[in-house]
């Protein structure tokens, strides 16, 4: 058995956008290991270029990972140093690297974080939505049916929803969250830390009709954001209070669509989900 100690895995998070993010210590580290095992070696190889780095790579990504590890660990017990990089982010935050880090761990391996960029960190601490609770879901998923089972399942939680999206399905994921959430308060985080960086807030219809207005707005990456549903009692109250003022409305003879705009302007929603209990309300239902 060899007495050289075993080197270390670094977990380097990298820029999402902005390479001024990149700290000073993951610059010294990327520099300093013996190799760099990245989701994307040509990605990562133009992060190194710009850095003035060279350093020998080796993919890992979700296809090969399992039968990387042996590889990687036989590096490490030889006592090279590892950097483990995904293309934009903090590693096995939605990316590639869980199974690699398992498994170093339970062989007792070093394993060293190195902090720093994050679109879910980045994207909740500007949003304005409560951030003593949040449940991070990565990507929604890509089909119809099986995306509304997943946010029926979570429309009763009452933490912040965090989701991740692409482009060429914001609009659905939009679409159904207006369709299973409806009136919760919606954040999209665009295109962080680049040129185009924008944050969208309203409900799901007022964003879809938003980017129907600008179709550049369903453009990059996003960082979906919701509010959670109201504690149990809040909702309550909140239900006692929206039928006062549309009983009220309604005694006072306004009409039901003008009593659902009175109140979607004073408490907020939707009208549409304003008019429906206005309707039943007046059917006595």
């Amino acid at each position: 058995m060899s007495d050289t100690p075993a080197g270390s895995l670094y977990v380097v998070a990298t820029p999402i956008g902005n390479l001024d993010d990149l700290s000073p210590r993951a610059v010294r580290v990327l520099g300093e290991v013996a190799l760099v095992a990245a989701e994307d070696t040509r990605h990562s190889g133009r992060l190194l270029r710009h850095l003035g780095l060279s350093r020998p790579m080796l993919s890992l990504h979700e296809h090969n990972e399992a039968s990387r590890v042996d590889t990687l660990d036989a590096r490490l017990l030889a006592g090279d140093d590892v950097a483990l990089v995904s293309d934009a982010g903090t590693p096995l935050i939605s990316d590639p690297g869980f199974v690699l880090v398992r498994e170093l761990r339970a062989r007792g391996r070093r394993i060293v974080p190195l902090p720093g960029p994050c679109a879910l960190v980045a994207a909740l601490s500007a949003a304005g939505l409560p951030t003593d609770r949040f449940l991070f879901q990565g990507f929604l998923p890509a089909r119809a049916g099986p995306r509304r089972t997943r946010l029926e399942a979570l429309a009763s939680r009452e933490e912040t929803l965090v989701f991740y999206e692409s482009p060429h399905r914001i609009r659905d994921t939009l679409a159904d969250l207006d369709t299973v959430l409806e009136a919760r308060r919606v954040v999209l985080a665009r295109e962080l830390t680049k040129a185009f960086e924008t944050f969208l807030d309203g409900t799901a219809a007022e964003l879809l009709t938003c980017m129907e207005a600008d179709p550049d707005q369903a453009r990059g990456e996003f960082v979906v954001m919701v509010a959670g549903a109201p504690a149990r009692g809040e909702a309550e109250q909140s239900a006692v209070e929206a039928d006062a003022l549309l009983s009220a409305l309604l005694a006072e003879g306004v009409g039901v669509k003008q009593a659902a705009a009175v109140s979607a302007r004073l408490m907020g929603g939707v009208k549409k989900v304003w008019y429906a209990r206005a309707q039943a309300l007046k059917d006595g239902h």
